[in-house]
This record gives structure tokens, C-alpha cells and sequence, in this order.
């Protein structure tokens, strides 16, 4: 497409430090606050682990103080690498950052000891938000196709999941995490889990972007003061091979979108990030670029939407799920909706 309209003089502008006071916080139903805009680190499909450690180093260095980590992407170990030569520098201190993490599905039976992996990893005393990757055991390996299945795959089992989930409420007791997660969860999984937990999640990590806005979800979770974490922010072009379909749309190419950025004169995938955090969203766009990363951050600190642009925004939802989740259905499931209960009814049980 062409972007020509984009003042190039203000993209070299976007590389320079944004004061981290300025970034726009979302306060948790127990006091905790999170910065409204953190750096994904899920690249590991384009970027190896060295190159997501030196674009945390040097997002944190210009002003990010939110990283969201995950043990399955493999680049936990570099992360804390690069963490532990920022705090060395003295400007920045581990209070200054919001770190999260996630247990991956293969983990489920070993919660605490996934988290203090990941802590070992990261060089830390205590994590932010640690999150259950998926509600599923469900895993793969690195790189593997779209037709790639777990031949252990078994369908949502809320009393597993339940088990699961005791361990993070331990970890909570035992000071090694502040706050505790869900992720890639449905109304209907979540219903179970605010009916029998301890400890009620303070967010559920979810694929947000224009195309695919999840409103009925995104309204459930704040009706029961839970904030939603939108990955994909952007539609994430780069994700794998395997996650992508002939039916999938482009956020960034919306004519809807193509006409706000030319209005404010900035890439569309700004735009995203900015109607992201009005809409009451915590997005975690990833990129290894300062140019990109920084734009993200620093487009939430001025030149807000209109209350016009954020209802045209509203009108382009899709309904189109790019991150469909293929390689952790079951023998006996029908297809990936299966994983997302799209009737309100859990599949397989």
C-alpha cells in the first residue's frame, strides 16, 4: 500500500525516548496498575532470541516499561540477559518494570515449577502477571505445520484446569507472582472459573484487533472487573504460516483504517494500537524495529481519537480470529471452533 502521506521527518521522531509517566495505566479490581501498552516477544518464528533480547534492552532503554514473556518462546534466558544489564545501568529498577509470563500447556501439572523456571531465566525475585498460556495441556512442537496434532490432545477439562489453576493461586500466597491470568479463555471456561476459584484472574490475555474485536467476551470479562491483554494488536502479518488462512483479512489495509491514519498521519497499525488503549485494552504489539516499537508506545500519549474514529473503528469488526488455534484440537473434534466454544457450550465434554 502506500503510506507516502507519512511524514517521514515524524518517523524518525518516534525513535526518540517517551517518558514512561506519560503512558496511560489500566488499574486491576486490586489496585495493581499496568502500563496500558507493553512489548510482545513472541517472535521467535522470524527473530532469534538474541534479537528480541537486544529490542527489550533497547525498548526499556527508550521508555516501555511493560514486557510480555511467555517460557514457550523460547527467549526467556536472553530476555534476562538484557534485563539484568538494564537494572545494572542503574536508571531503570525492577519495581520501574511490569514483567509477565505464561506457563506453557505441557506444564500444567508443574505450575510452580514452569514459574520459577522462567523466574531463573529471567533473572528475577518475582514476576508481575504470570498467565495460563492456553486452558488446554495441549502442546507441539517448535515449528511444527498447521496439520500437526498432539496425539495426547484432550478436550477442556475444567477439574485439570481447576488443578492448574490452585498452583497459581499458591504462587500468589508464596510472593513469587503479583498478579495471576488467563489467557485464550471463552465466556463459557471463564463462568466455571469464577464459580470455583480463590483467586479471581486479573486479566485474560486475547487476540484483539479491528477485525476482530470479540465484544460479547470483552464485555463479559468487565462486567466481572477483568481487563483484557489484546494480542495481534495489529493483526500480527508476521505470525507463523500455520496460523494463517485464505479467509484471513488485513486490519492495516482497512479503507476505514487507510483513511484515520491519513487523517493523523501515521502508519494504520498506529491507529490500531491507539484505538487498542481508548478502548479499554492493554495491546502488546512485538517488533524488533525502535522505529515500530516506539511509534506504538508513543502513540498513546498524543493525538487521541475522535469519538467518530473510535465508532467507524467499531463498525469493521470481522469476526475474523487469525490465531485459530488448529494444532491443539482433538481426534474428536469437529474443527479449531471447537476450542472456542463459539455456541457457549465446551466441546468434547
Amino acid at each position: 500500500m502506500d503510506f507516502s502521506y507519512i511524514n517521514k521527518h515524524s518517523m524518525s521522531e518516534n525513535i526518540k525516548s517517551v517518558n514512561p509517566a506519560l503512558v496511560p495505566k489500566v488499574k486491576f479490581y486490586n489496585g495493581n496498575e499496568i502500563p496500558a501498552v507493553g512489548l510482545g516477544t513472541f517472535g521467535s518464528d522470524n527473530y532469534n532470541a538474541d534479537q528480541v533480547a537486544t529490542a527489550v534492552k533497547k525498548a526499556i532503554e527508550l521508555g516501555y516499561r511493560h514486557i510480555d514473556c511467555a517460557s514457550v518462546y523460547g527467549n526467556e534466558k536472553e530476555i534476562g540477559a538484557a534485563l539484568r544489564e538494564v537494572f545494572a545501568e542503574g536508571t531503570v529498577k525492577r519495581e520501574d518494570i511490569w514483567i509477565t509470563s505464561k506457563v506453557w500447556n505441557n506444564m500444567h501439572n508443574d505450575v510452580i515449577g514452569s514459574c520459577k523456571k522462567s523466574l531463573s531465566d529471567l533473572g528475577l525475585d518475582y514476576l508481575d502477571l504470570y498467565l495460563v498460556h492456553w486452558p488446554f495441556p495441549n502442546h507441539h512442537a517448535k515449528g511444527v505445520t498447521v496439520d500437526s496434532r498432539d496425539p495426547n490432545a484432550v478436550p477442556y477439562i475444567h477439574e485439570n484446569y481447576m488443578k492448574t489453576w490452585r498452583d497459581m493461586e499458591k504462587l500468589f500466597d508464596m510472593g513469587l507472582v503479583k498478579n495471576i491470568g488467563t489467557s485464550n479463555m471463552t465466556i463459557a471456561k471463564m463462568k466455571l472459573l469464577l464459580r470455583d476459584c480463590r483467586i479471581k484472574p486479573v486479566v485474560n490475555e486475547m487476540e484483539m484487533h479491528p477485525h476482530f474485536q470479540q465484544p460479547e467476551l470483552f464485555e463479559y470479562l468487565a462486567s466481572n472487573g477483568i481487563k483484557a491483554i489484546g494480542f495481534c494488536p495489529i493483526g500480527s502479518p508476521g505470525r507463523p504460516e500455520r496460523d494463517k488462512t485464505p479467509e484471513d483479512t488485513v486490519p492495516i489495509e482497512d479503507p476505514v483504517m487507510v483513511e484515520i491514519a491519513k487523517a493523523h498521519g501515521v502508519h494504520p497499525a498506529v491507529i490500531c494500537v491507539k484505538w487498542a488503549v481508548q478502548n479499554g485494552q492493554i495491546p502488546i504489539p512485538f517488533s524488533v524495529k525502535p522505529e515500530k516499537f516506539m511509534s506504538n508506545l508513543r502513540c498513546v500519549t498524543e493525538d487521541p481519537l475522535t469519538a467518530e474514529e473510535m465508532k467507524k473503528i467499531k463498525g469493521i469488526d470481522k469476526n475474523n480470529r487469525f490465531i485459530k488455534g488448529q494444532v491443539f484440537t482433538w481426534v474428536s473434534a469437529k474443527d479449531w471452533r471447537d476450542l472456542w466454544d463459539e455456541n457457549g457450550i465446551i466441546a468434547g465434554v
